[in-house]
């Protein structure tokens, strides 16, 4: 049975959703075995009569076949589960066995059909692509599964072997999921630059982001959030402009009291804000950017950044690079400006 004529056969994609499947399972720490299992019969029941008859019995059928076949009922499930969410709302697969057939079955159809050059266009989506990926996504973010997506792709497509898909497949089937993730976001009730907080950092750990995105709108509520997030701004700006490296500024060519303190508080909360976003306390690492308010606005009052010494310049744009990446160790907080 030909699956398509630029990707091979259904068997060719069986054997590559078998092997990502058992990936994926030892990720999560599940039975690979019973995944690969489930992999390899899952697509079986398509040349029954039954399921030629009621096509919408796919999955359904495979299941009571396996059982009556004397498979294992996590196999038998997953057979049946690997094809949800069907629709906006559907359940989603319970276990982890049906989860990683479930993934690996949606994103070896994403990562194949995009490497041909088949991704959606306007109203058209043929191989129900923005379904796959609204599926993925909910599967990772709902069963808040510890994986990171970009793996998950750079392993769908290491599975095409023969069918030499473009090296940009899977980072343009990251980018089409990054698209979807922000539209479901808004629909479970998140502002749009808290959304762009979070996204544009390009998150892989999906189970994750809901955290992130609850650290941003706790901390906006904080009473230093906008002027901090004003300075951001300005920072990247600044930055931008002067095409700063990205060395770090040294404490001897320090000069005025401001970049002074500046500096010693952007050493001093660095590594407990990198604990607490290792403990995965990201509101607690956000709020610890508030204490520096003070440094932040000081600095900007009474520092030239751009000043006529070429090494005091480079210094002070090194200081404020190092506070960027402090201030968005988490999210973007410049989205929040106004």
């Amino acid at each position: 049975m030909v699956y398509h004529n630029k990707l091979g056969t259904q068997l060719e994609r069986t054997e590559r959703v078998q092997l990502l499947a058992g990936k994926i399972a030892r990720m999560l720490g599940a039975d690979a075995a019973q995944a690969e299992r489930a992999a390899w019969l899952a697509k079986a029941d398509l040349i029954t009569g039954m399921v030629g008859e009621f096509p919408e019995l796919q999955g359904t059928m495979g299941r009571y076949y396996a059982l009556h076949d004397g498979e294992p009922a996590a196999v038998a499930d997953a057979i049946e589960a690997h094809y949800r969410p069907r629709f906006a709302g559907d359940r989603l697969p319970e276990g982890a066995v049906s989860a990683a057939v479930a993934l690996a079955d949606k994103l070896d159809t994403l990562v194949g059909i995009f490497g041909i050059g088949g991704a959606p266009t306007g109203d058209k989506d043929p191989f129900a692509l923005r379904r796959h990926a609204l599926g993925v996504l909910r599967i990772l973010l709902e069963a808040r599964l510890p994986v990171p997506l970009d793996a998950l792709l750079q392993d769908a497509a290491a599975g095409f072997e023969s069918a030499k898909l473009p090296a940009t497949a899977a980072g343009d089937v990251y980018a089409f999921m990054l698209e979807r993730l922000r539209n479901q976001l808004k629909d479970h009730g998140y502002a749009p630059d808290e959304i762009e907080a979070v996204a544009s950092q390009s998150p892989t750990r999906m189970d994750l982001v809901p955290a992130r995105l609850d650290a941003v709108q706790s901390f906006r509520k904080l009473p230093e959030a906008a002027s901090l997030a004003a300075a951001n701004k300005r920072i990247r700006n600044i930055l931008r402009k002067a095409d700063a490296q990205t060395a770090p500024a040294s404490e001897a060519l320090l000069q005025e009291p401001a970049e002074k303190a500046l500096f010693a508080s952007v050493r001093a909360l660095a590594p407990k804000i990198q604990s607490g976003i290792d403990a995965l306390d990201y509101g607690g690492a956000l709020h610890l950017l508030a204490g520096m308010r003070a440094e932040v606005d000081r600095f900007f009052d009474d520092v030239m950044v751009n000043a006529e010494d070429p090494g005091l310049r480079a210094n002070r744009l090194a200081l404020l690079g190092q506070l960027d990446g402090l201030m968005n160790r988490v999210a973007d907080i410049s989205k929040l400006a106004a």
